[in-house]
């Protein structure tokens, strides 16, 4: 017996439910299983969507910026750099075999290529002393092509600073920074000629500063840093951020570039460029002290001696003091008193905290002249 057609239509949508609960189980399940993937892609690809905008955006804006500090620098400072040429005779084995003979000497010429950076639009230059040191003739070579014979104004070899003049006008000069303000990991520029090749700019960070002992003279502190300096930088500038000069370079370890390099800091420098501007040469503070370095953990120096009829003496300073601070500020060794003491005007009255038979002391000093052929 069959079954009524009402029974056959309940039956076949029954069956067409069971086939779509069936179907749309399938399809949940489906997307439980794919959907995390998807979702993961989409943001995988949102992500790196923005990543590309930001790197795009940095390539634009960062980097082109970051670039342009280097060429702005090289605008800058690159006109005020010069090229510094000095030329000495040498006396040979032949020269005086021939003077002994009435002859001509034969002449050999010793030739020395520095940089050198002009400070003052008048044609003031300031280099390294050992560049121009014993020169019988300075050419100096600007960045327009023009040469020019330069005047030695002076020189101070404690400090390799010398300073020329050339006969020339509204030159681009560079500015000087403050070097007491400069910190380590500072990025800073240094540009030159060298092995001759003219305003070469190299940049790196400060290493180190008030660096001392890397040359034999106690009047003699550094700026230390990484930035590529080779022969024929000497005397050439190191700059900040800005295009200012922080140090004038000077020595490098090694005879060529090891990554460690060396800057008169650029107060030191003005300084004494202004100096021998005014006068000629150099005035360093005289007190008369022999020092020497107190015991490991002990604070101040030790003196050693005192010259008779010096300042020290007139002041009443004997051997045995120790030294704890020079005007204010501490003194842990003897070369940092020299240092501070070369910063005192001549004739100015400075302040010396003494320890004597254990008793702390103020002692008022006058500083007097150095001997110039000291």
């Amino acid at each position: 017996m069959s079954g009524s057609p009402d029974t056959s239509e309940r039956a076949a949508a029954a069956a067409n439910r069971r086939t779509l609960a069936l179907f749309a189980g399938l399809v949940v399940l489906v997307g439980l299983l794919v959907w995390p993937s998807v979702v993961d892609r989409l943001h995988y690809a949102r992500t790196r969507a923005e990543l590309r905008a930001l790197r795009d955006a940095a390539a634009i804006a960062e980097l082109t910026s970051v670039g342009k500090i280097f060429t702005t620098l090289a605008r800058r400072i690159g006109p005020s750099v010069v090229n510094v040429t000095s030329k000495r005779r040498l006396l040979t084995v032949a020269d005086e075999i021939a003077a002994l003979r009435g002859l001509a000497p034969v002449g050999v010429t010793d030739e020395q290529v520095g940089s050198g950076v002009i400070t003052r639009a008048d044609g003031v230059i300031v280099t390294n002393y050992h560049v121009v040191a014993n020169s019988e003739v300075i050419d100096v070579a600007l960045v327009d092509g023009r040469r020019f014979r330069a005047e030695l104004v002076g020189a101070d070899a404690a400090t390799d600073l010398a300073v020329l003049q050339i006969e020339a006008s509204s030159l681009p000069n560079a500015d000087w920074s403050d070097s007491d303000d400069v910190e380590v990991g500072q990025m800073v520029w240094a540009i030159g000629n060298p092995f001759g090749l003219d305003r070469t700019l190299t940049y790196g960070i400060v290493s180190a500063v008030g660096r001392r002992g890397v040359l034999e003279s106690p009047y003699q502190e550094f700026l230390q840093t990484d930035a590529a300096i080779n022969p024929g930088n000497s005397g050439g500038p190191l700059v900040d951020v800005h295009g200012r000069v922080v140090g004038i370079t000077t020595a490098i370890v090694g005879k060529d570039y090891s990554g460690i390099g060396f800057a008169i800091p650029s107060n030191v420098a003005r300084q004494v460029s202004e100096e021998i501007l005014r006068s000629g040469h150099v005035e360093r503070g005289y007190l008369g002290l022999a020092l020497r370095a107190t015991p490991r953990g002990s604070p101040g120096v030790e003196v050693a001696g005192v010259e008779p009829r010096s300042p020290a003496a007139a002041a009443g300073i004997r051997p045995g003091d120790v030294i704890l601070r020079f005007d204010g500020d501490a003194v842990e060794e003897p070369a940092e008193f020299v240092l501070l003491l070369t910063r005192a005007a001549v004739g100015t009255t400075v302040t010396l905290d003494v320890v004597r038979d254990g008793k702390e002391r103020e002692i008022a000093v006058e500083v007097g002249r150095r001997p110039r052929d000291d």
